[in-house]
């Protein structure tokens, strides 16, 4: 079982940063592929960012040259950099874990998820 905790949710203006960090238990995380997802309110939730247990990246189009993903195997952490926000970033991130999707861009391949952490960008 793995365990997965996010931090550094919350208030920011249009154009501002934030930087969520997701701390997960499990014992081999440097073999696990990990990934960030989104759900706005009355929305499904939807893929964002994901990063390979070699580090390959992979980005949703609406945040590709905002946001950036990275992973510390060593504090069992993986990261997401958000700049430039909108308010249409303004949703609740979860952190998601899988050991056996290359690159976790679907909630379906979704083995471990987290609480999720609150986003709100205002205009």
């Amino acid at each position: 079982q793995v365990q997965l905790v996010e931090s550094g949710g919350g208030l920011v203006q249009a154009g501002g940063s934030l930087r969520l960090s997701c701390a997960a238990s499990a014992r081999t995380f440097s073999a696990y592929s990990m990934g960030w997802f989104r759900q706005a309110p009355g929305q499904e939730r939807e893929f964002v960012a994901a990063i390979s247990w070699s580090g390959g990246t992979h980005y949703a189009d609406s945040v590709k040259g905002r946001f950036t993903v990275s992973r510390d195997n060593a504090e069992k952490t993986v990261h997401l950099q958000m700049n430039s926000l909108r308010p249409e970033d303004t949703a609740v991130y979860y952190c998601a874990a899988s050991r056996l999707a290359p690159l976790l861009t679907m909630t379906e391949k979704c083995d471990y998820w987290g609480q999720g952490t609150q986003v709100t960008v205002s205009s």
